[in-house]
């Protein structure tokens, strides 16, 4: 047995007036007429709003080197970096916190998740730098 081209459910398509659940012939729609000032406004779309490191890496690169500028690509990499670090220092700090039965993560897991995560010099610059930025943040 051989089918027609068209699917089952356009060969189930019937061309009759549209009816109101009482059977009624329903109206055909009328045209919106625009309303006086001006065309109809249509919705904005809202912006999803994606957090990222973007400008704080652009604003760092600029203390370190003024005159280099970074292309999307090498930001978007950057971006990804520091989330990857991110996450892995938040996951360390975790694990302490839940090891010593402490409900809160405070400064020190931190430090300690920053000596376990990140390799020799490195953690000794970044315990420095955080150590600094806490007193900063605590003196204002």
């Amino acid at each position: 047995m051989q089918r027609s081209n068209r699917s089952h459910n356009q060969s189930q398509r019937r061309s009759w007036p549209a009816r109101n659940h009482r059977g009624e012939k329903k109206p055909p729609a009328e045209k919106k007429i625009p309303k006086e000032g001006g065309a109809e406004k249509k919705k904005k779309r809202s912006k999803k709003n994606v957090e990222t490191y973007k400008i704080y890496i652009f604003k760092v690169l600029k203390q370190v080197h003024p005159d280099i500028g970074i292309s999307s690509k090498a930001m978007g990499i950057m971006n990804s970096f520091i989330n990857d670090i991110f996450e892995k220092l938040a996951q360390e700090s975790s694990r302490l916190a839940r090891y010593n039965k402490k409900p809160t993560i405070t400064s020190r897991e931190i430090q300690s998740a920053v000596r376990l995560v990140l390799p020799g010099e490195l953690a000794k610059h970044v315990v420095s730098e955080g150590t600094k930025a806490v007193t900063k943040f605590t003196s204002s």
